[in-house]
This record gives C-alpha cells, sequence and structure tokens, in this order.
C-alpha cells in the first residue's frame, strides 16, 4: 500500500523517494567559493519576484521551508559546494533546487567528469540456459551469457533534427562536476508540453554513500554539430552548444531502493536506478521543453518480458576514454538478461562500448513504431562491453508520477 506524506519541505512515498518543491531562481552571476565579483548589488528577494509568483514574499516561504539553512548571497558566492555532513542532505524530500543563473557556462560544462557507476563481470554468475517466456516475473534472477560488444555508433548531426529529445545533464558533487545523459519524456497531464525528464538515480544522489547532488542542469541536444572536443573552435558559439537553452531540474525523485542501496562500485541498487526530474528554462519564452524539442518519450511501465522486447536502441554522451563526452552516441541489438538482486525485476543488457557519461540516457524500443522509453544506462563493466539498464515498474511509475503531479 503506497501513502504519501506532505509537509514543509518534506515528501515521502512507498518506495519512492520524493524531491521538495523548493526552487530559488536567483539572477546573478556564478561564482566559485572564494570569489566574490558576483553581482553583490542586487537584492535576492526582488531578483526572485520576477521569476515566481507571489513576489518577494515568495522567497522567504522557500527560505523558510527549506530543512537546512540558506543564505542566498553566500550560496551564489560558493557555499553550495559546502558537502559537510549537515549540508549534504540525503533523506527523501530534501532535494534543495536553487537556481544561480549563469551557473552552467562553456567552460564549467567542458571541466565535467562523466559519472561512473561499474561492476566487476568476474563476480556475476551467468547461466547457459535460462529459458525464455513471455511473463516478465519469470526473468528474475536470470542472467545470460553476455553480449558480444557493439562499437557504439556516432549519432545523426544535428541533434536538433534527429535526436532532439535526448542530451546531456550537468551537475556538481562532493568530487566535482560531473556529467550523466538524459532523455525528454512525456506528461499525460501536459500532452505536448512537457517539461519532464527522465535519467538515471546515480545521476542525482550519490546513493547509500551521500545525498542529492546539486546544480543539475540538462542541455537537451548539446553539440547539436557533434564536433570532436579537439575539433572545436576555441570560442564555440553557446546556441551550438545549448541549441534549445539550458534547463534547471527544479523537482526531482528517484527511488527509495537506489537511496538506501546504490553504490557506484559494485552494481548495488542498480536494479532500480532511475530518476525524474520536472525542469526550468533559465531563459526562454515560456514555452515547454517538449515544444522546443519538438519530441518526449513514452515510458513504459509494463514492458514485455525479455524475450518478447525485440530491438532496442540506447543513446548517451560517453565520456571517459575512447570518447571525449562531446559527441552522441549509440547502440543497438537485442537484450540480454541481467539479474544482480533476484528479488528486483530483471536488468536490460545490450552489448555496447560506450563509457561513463552515457549513464542516464534512455533505451527506446526499435519495432518501428513510435519509440518508447523502457529503460536508461545504469551500469556497465570496467571493460566497456555492454550496458545495463533497470527494467521500469510500479517503483519506477510512482517516482514518475509524484513528480508530474508535484
Amino acid at each position: 500500500m503506497s501513502s504519501i506524506r506532505r509537509g514543509p519541505g518534506r515528501r515521502r512515498a512507498a518506495g519512492a523517494a520524493i524531491a521538495a518543491v523548493t526552487v530559488l531562481a536567483l539572477t546573478a552571476t556564478a561564482c566559485g567559493p572564494g570569489d566574490d565579483s558576483g553581482d553583490q548589488g542586487k537584492n535576492p528577494t526582488e531578483d526572485a519576484a520576477g521569476e515566481r509568483p507571489g513576489g518577494g514574499d515568495r522567497l522567504g516561504e522557500l527560505l523558510d521551508r527549506l530543512p537546512i539553512e540558506v543564505d542566498v548571497e553566500q550560496w551564489k558566492d560558493g557555499a553550495w559546494a559546502d558537502w559537510d555532513s549537515e549540508n549534504w542532505l540525503r533523506e527523501a524530500g530534501e532535494y534543495i533546487g536553487i537556481i544561480i543563473e549563469d551557473f552552467w557556462d562553456r567552460e564549467r560544462m567542458e571541466e565535467a567528469g562523466g559519472q561512473e557507476n561499474s561492476v566487476d563481470e568476474d563476480d556475476i554468475e551467468e547461466e547457459e540456459s535460462a529459458p525464455e517466456t513471455g511473463d516478465p516475473a519469470d526473468d528474475r534472477g536470470v542472467t545470460d551469457p553476455f553480449p558480444a560488444p557493439y562499437q557504439a555508433d556516432r549519432a545523426a548531426t544535428p541533434y536538433s533534427q534527429n535526436n532532439p529529445g535526448v542530451g546531456k545533464l550537468f551537475f556538481e558533487t562532493p568530487e566535482g562536476t560531473g556529467v550523466c545523459s538524459a532523455a525528454v519524456v512525456q506528461d499525460p497531464d501536459n500532452p505536448g508540453a512537457s517539461n519532464l525528464v527522465a535519467t538515471a538515480g546515480h545521476c542525482v544522489h550519490a546513493g547509500v554513500e551521500g545525498g542529492w547532488f546539486r546544480q543539475v542542469m540538462f542541455v537537451p541536444a548539446y553539440n547539436d554539430g557533434g564536433q570532436d572536443f579537439v575539433d572545436q573552435p576555441a570560442e564555440n558559439p553557446f546556441e551550438e552548444v545549448a541549441p534549445f537553452g539550458l534547463w534547471w531540474a527544479a523537482d526531482v525523485a528517484t527511488t527509495n531502493y537506489w537511496i538506501e542501496n546504490g553504490t557506484m562500485d559494485g552494481g548495488n541498487g542498480a536494479h532500480q536506478d532511475f530518476a525524474v526530474m520536472r525542469v526550468e528554462q533559465e531563459e526562454g519564452d515560456g514555452s515547454s521543453l517538449e515544444e522546443q524539442t519538438g519530441v518526449a518519450y513514452e515510458i513504459d511501465f509494463d514492458a514485455p518480458a525479455v524475450a518478447g522486447l525485440g530491438t532496442l536502441q540506447n543513446y548517451g554522451y560517453p565520456q571517459s576514454e575512447p570518447f571525449d563526452g562531446e559527441v552522441m552516441h549509440s547502440c543497438t541489438g537485442d537484450p540480454t538478461r541481467l539479474s544482480l538482486d533476484a528479488a528486483e525485476p530483471v536488468m536490460y543488457v545490450l552489448g555496447c562500448t560506450m563509457t561513463a557519461g552515457s549513464s542516464g540516457g534512455p533505451w527506446l524500443t526499435a519495432d518501428g513504431g513510435e519509440p518508447r522509453l523502457v529503460s536508461v544506462n545504469s551500469i556497465g563493466p570496467v571493460t566497456s562491453t555492454w550496458l545495463a539498464g533497470p527494467r521500469l515498474d510500479a517503483s519506477a511509475e510512482e517516482v514518475f508520477d509524484v513528480v508530474r503531479r508535484g
């Protein structure tokens, strides 16, 4: 039985960790720790008044609801990077989405490193003759022999025309700036006008080892022309990097299973390594993410057994060698099965050489109809010969439902 408890700055649902809708818009020149070159002359209350209904009183209300005290000016000047246990929140309902405009510039994006979630293939026991049935429940606990590696393909350019719904995700962690991949997904409550994005849980939360990441930003069709980093001009026009602009995560959720079990090594928590966020554009005309990109994928929370899935295609921006994180890639194949926790729905596996940075990228059906999202990139071996993603079921749907309903 699922119950949702709501209160100031905290919401929780059974099976899902629900992020608080606590979003402040600060129109300021972003600064790093110790850098006092920010726009100190602006009143943050006045800044927020132009961004949110309710004017300056709205900012005060939001600040009062935060589970920790936040000094707005200090936060702009780099206090967001204080990751000690009292300031780095891990509990459900305590995500802090403070929008600092101009925080993500080209330089910060270039410095970001891939978020790697790996497993040792030698620790996984394969089953040579596991039966295939039409019931997804029969896939639980089964691990097939791993597929041959598929050399990842470069995605067709420009991305804004060929894969506008796929993008790159940026965020801050205690170790520095990180990157993942993500995709625009449909919002049944706002058909044709979705502001929802799906990614992996480990791209927004550190799992059992920590808390929520910060400054989470989605850039659809990142690096539209698909140029390798070394081939890009020194002053690459920002509109080529972000053809649909920058989209801040305003509301984020992942599963309790990931928060309570997830680690970046060993595959712990991977069976529910899934997250959803609602995003807001930093600067725009008020139209939705889906309206601007022209696409949003339907999430299939009741996919058939692996034997009936057919060919799948996954996407991402691999960052680790031999990739540079600038170019979208994809792999195609028929999925096999992986189980690290027999009590959980099976994970899907594709032979794929994409590396860290591709995490969170979508797995799409490729059966000739409208593509549906059935999973996201979660884990792979250190040898980068395959990628696995979770089967999305009731727990994933609960995360999705709470975010979309606000």
